[in-house]
């Protein structure tokens, strides 16, 4: 089982798996996919500061990463 661990920025976790952006699009991070935008904002942002940026729901998130076979490590 993959694990994903949210104290990482969404750069560290790309660099990983590179899944996870495509996962992250999914749920409503639109331009997490855009190359510089994993390069600029993805060096410092991480999971749960982006989802408070943008309103959305933690627990959803981590339960959509559960769903898909993560482990949630935070």
């Amino acid at each position: 089982m993959p694990i994903i661990d949210f104290t990482k920025t969404v750069y560290e976790l790309y660099k990983d798996n590179e899944e996870i952006a495509k996962i992250l699009e999914e749920i409503g991070f639109k331009d997490i996919t855009k190359p510089n935008m994993i390069n600029t904002m993805g060096r410092f942002m991480t999971i749960p500061k982006g989802a408070r940026a943008k309103g959305f729901n933690m627990d959803e998130i981590k339960n959509e990463f559960i769903k898909r076979g993560y482990e949630i490590k935070e």
